[in-house]
């Protein structure tokens, strides 16, 4: 088929807000992130360890499932990479029971601290160098008050592993707000170009992380081949939608209560993955069956299969999500209270709520999406032969991988593509 500009753009920018103590620390900026050949980094992603790409993946799958479950019926878009990064970044700050419950979590437990670390500081090299095709970038930032001084270790482990720029401001300033709104807006390409409206008087330091994402689909949709359909919404509605086609070889796999296909991008080092349920099977069973070595059987079983493709045009927002409950759920509820110890970064400060936003569309031309989530700390006190119709007429998941890592960037799941 030919080629055409489909791209998807995905912005993702996670802030860690960090309330309480005050001390002081000179501006600097680290250096930007690395950049290598598309062979060195696939060499990356082949020596990345697998315990960090099984963690990352059984995170993504349980917070998931656990959002999906809360916000049952209602469209879900998130970004497990933004939230891997934003919280190990952080996780360096953690000590004694606090980082055990951080660890739990996060399905860090066991891993060497270093080890954690320069995998993440690895796969980031790999995801951001793999194919010239596609524009991505991941960009790491702390912005410290004026007066404050986080611990030094703390600060240098974030520059050497995470690459992130490290400046002071006056946060009693009024400009200090557009300079860190400014660097978020330029981090995603203009897609979150606010974050803040003013800095409470007991910030001490915020921890901002930024991945943007575009690229073209390998087998573009025809806009010509696009028109009217109806979606066949949970509750029993019909909806009319604008469905895209295409008939093309796809990996395809038929499992137990739900069929999946794979949409790849560019040089096919990345994919979209999109699972179907089958009719009449509730989606939430599908989300809440679906774990890591479920979802590592699943790629490892498709089948390069004719495919006559419908797939709708969508849009959809979420958040602001506060997401306290569900990683208190996961473990590390020690976090959010008086009793934890972010003693590495400073004494007396923890966690007081961690929030995500994020929104996406896909169309013919091509998607976009933006992700947010804000971390506030605040001081203690099956295969077949013949054609197979593919119709995504009904509640969906997907993802958006790293096929060479298996890393999960995004994840979705579609109740209603007008919504």
């Amino acid at each position: 088929m030919k080629t055409m500009n489909v791209a998807i753009a995905i912005s993702v920018i996670t802030i860690l807000i960090i309330i309480g103590i005050s001390t002081g620390c000179k501006n600097e900026r680290s250096d930007n992130m690395p950049v290598i050949s598309p062979e060195r980094s696939d060499e990356l992603a082949l020596g990345l360890d697998g315990s960090l790409v099984d963690a990352n993946t059984r995170f993504a799958f349980n917070i998931f499932e656990r959002l999906a479950s809360e916000d049952a019926g209602q469209n879900i878009f998130i970004s497990p990479l933004s939230m891997l990064l934003a919280i190990a970044m952080t996780y360096n700050g953690a000590a004694g029971e606090t980082g055990l419950a951080m660890a739990d979590a996060m399905e860090f437990s066991g891993m060497d601290m270093e080890e954690l670390n320069q995998g993440f500081s690895d796969l980031m090299a790999s995801v951001l160098n793999a194919d010239d095709d596609i524009e991505i970038s991941i960009a790491n930032s702390i912005w410290q008050r004026a007066d404050f001084d986080a611990r030094e270790e703390f600060i240098d482990i974030n520059k050497k592993y995470y690459s992130s720029e490290v400046k002071k401001l006056n946060f009693s300033d009024p400009g200090s707000v557009d300079i860190i709104n400014n660097w978020i807006s330029d981090a995603t390409r203009k897609k979150i170009e606010k974050m803040l409206d003013e800095i409470p008087p007991d910030i001490i330091m915020y921890l901002i992380n930024a991945i943007y994402f575009k690229g073209d689909w390998t087998y573009p949709f025809e806009e010509s081949s696009t028109s009217e359909a109806e979606f066949y919404l949970a509750g029993g509605d019909v909806k009319k939608v604008q469905m895209m086609r295409m008939h093309e070889y796809f990996d395809y796999i038929k499992g137990d209560g739900y069929a999946a296909v794979r949409l790849p991008y560019g040089q096919e080092k990345f994919a979209m993955y999109i699972l179907l349920p089958g009719e009449g099977i509730d989606i939430d069973s599908i989300v809440n069956n679906m774990d890591q070595t479920k979802w590592q059987q699943m790629i490892g079983n498709f089948e390069d299969t004719d495919i006559r493709l419908s797939m709708p045009k969508y849009k959809m927002e979420y958040g602001v999500k506060l997401l306290n409950d569900v990683l208190s759920d996961m473990g590390m509820g020690i976090a959010f209270g008086p009793e934890a110890d972010f003693s590495n970064i400073a004494d007396g400060i923890f966690i007081s709520r961690i929030m995500h936003k994020a929104i996406i569309e896909v169309n013919e031309r091509g998607s976009e999406a933006a992700a947010v989530t804000v971390t506030e700390m605040a001081e203690s006190a099956m295969p077949v032969d013949e054609v197979v119709e593919f119709n995504v007429n009904r509640p969906f998941i997907f993802t958006i991988s790293d096929d060479r890592t298996g890393s999960i960037l995004f994840m979705g799941k579609v109740m209603d593509p007008q919504d």
